[in-house]
């Protein structure tokens, strides 16, 4: 299905079931206008007037005053921590699997594509993806095998043909796989929750997270969130279609990956206002479709919610299989898959933890890891890099998401100090 599916767009032929206009009912902007032709062009691989958006500064003070910052990064031995590149509000990431060329989402209106020419490790060229599209708060980036690029926005789904091939033009092959609005019922959007993750499963589906807005959502919103996979992760077809609900119970997650034998791990940040030290974020496992994961039922491990007490949760509830420290927020996640590290890395996740926004004692902005044994058993969940936390509670850095190189190396994305880490080991 999905070479079909690129196949219609390198023919330039649109399929009617994915081509609709970008903008929603009623009067819009002009450039919010023109750009909503701009893409009707480029799915129809047409030309526009679009320029190169410009190059993003990677050396001067702030390229420096990172750097220093990464002096104070503590690794275990044999690692050490670079700036890879300097790219504003970078969130979710995502590796060309042929190029290496690296796409990063942000929660504003840009997507950055980052290219390492001379592979020297350090990014030589920074700049925004498609200038001509408007996108609307674009933060799940991710690819298939065969190099189809997928950008999940706040309520819209994009897929880019050969993405880490024809970047640099401003003019891209572009597909509409969920119009806008369609991913979400248009009275659900809000400013809470709305940063998707996706991932592109080995049954060539892409899987998307589907953060619910409510710190706690209130009964009389379960049956549609349920029915729409709002508080979920649903999944649809290379195309777009054959949408289906994939897992339920899930409160925000803003991290998840695929492992070798097929099945999905996730992370869930958990609810707020029930104290410093509770509940527990959660690493989850689903191993099949139609999984609930307890919310909002459990706030978080076992911890049930104030809000639903009194109500019996489902019988076949599924607990995490690692509870993570409360508050922490974690974020993106990956298994690592490279050759790079140390054998004891290999097949173990990586986790991004962004840090505590309303704990009283802040804790996270660090990478974590936990090693994955041969029998499948995850092991504990302990900081991996940490530093960018100091002892009087200020943030110098918020890692949100990880990805592994081609080369086997982590990258670490940090919307704060607007920027991309390299980790790399030598022996």
């Amino acid at each position: 299905m999905r070479s079909l599916f690129i196949a219609a767009l390198w023919a330039g032929v649109a399929l009617p079931a994915l081509v609709a206009p970008a903008l929603a009912q009623g009067a819009a902007p002009a450039e919010t206008k023109a750009k909503a032709d701009d893409l009707e062009k480029l799915q129809n691989l047409r030309s526009t007037d679009t320029q190169a958006a410009p190059e993003i500064p990677q050396t001067g003070r702030r390229a420096d005053a990172i750097r220093k910052t990464l002096t104070k990064i503590k690794l275990p031995e044999g690692f050490k921590i670079d700036l890879y590149a300097v790219v504003p509000d970078a969130r979710a990431i995502a590796v060309g699997p042929n190029a290496g060329v690296l796409f990063v989402g942000t929660r504003k209106t840009k997507v950055y594509t980052v290219t390492d020419r001379d592979k020297d490790r350090v990014a030589d060229e920074v700049r925004a993806f498609a200038p001509g599209i408007a996108f609307k708060i674009p933060n799940g980036v991710c690819f298939s095998k065969d190099g189809v690029l997928t950008i999940v926005e706040q309520n819209r789904v994009l897929a880019f043909p050969a993405a880490e091939f024809f970047y640099e033009n401003p003019d891209v092959a572009a597909g509409i796989l969920v119009k806008e609005g369609a991913l979400i019922p248009a009275g659900e959007e809000s400013f809470n929750h709305t940063a998707r993750v996706c991932r592109v499963g080995a049954d060539g589906k892409t899987y998307i997270a589907l953060g619910q807005p409510y710190n706690v959502p209130p009964a009389e919103k379960m049956d549609l969130y349920r029915k729409a996979g709002i508080g979920g992760i649903i999944r649809i077809d290379a195309d777009g279609k054959n949408r289906e609900v994939f897992a339920t119970g899930i409160r925000n997650s803003v991290g998840m990956d695929f492992a070798a034998d097929k099945s999905l791990w996730f992370t869930d940040n958990q609810v707020d206002g029930m104290g410093d030290d509770k509940p527990p974020g959660e690493l989850n496992h689903a191993t099949k479709a139609g999984e609930n994961f307890g919310f909002p039922w459990y706030g978080g491990g076992a911890v049930r919610t104030v809000e639903y007490k009194d109500q019996t949760p489902p019988a076949d509830a599924v607990a995490p299989v690692a509870e993570l420290p409360p508050h922490a927020a974690d974020l993106g996640m990956t298994l690592y898959t490279g050759k790079q590290f140390p054998a004891s890395y290999k097949g173990g996740i990586f986790i991004a933890e962004h840090g505590s926004w309303n704990r009283t004692e802040p804790v996270g902005a660090r990478v974590m890891f936990a090693p994955m044994g041969a029998d499948g058993k995850l092991g504990a969940v302990k900081p991996f890099a940490e530093g960018w936390l100091t002892g009087d509670g200020e943030y110098l850095g918020r890692p949100v998401d990880v990805a592994v190189m081609l080369d086997g190396s982590l990258l670490v994305s940090d919307d704060s100090a607007g920027a991309i880490y390299r980790i790399s080991y030598e022996k």
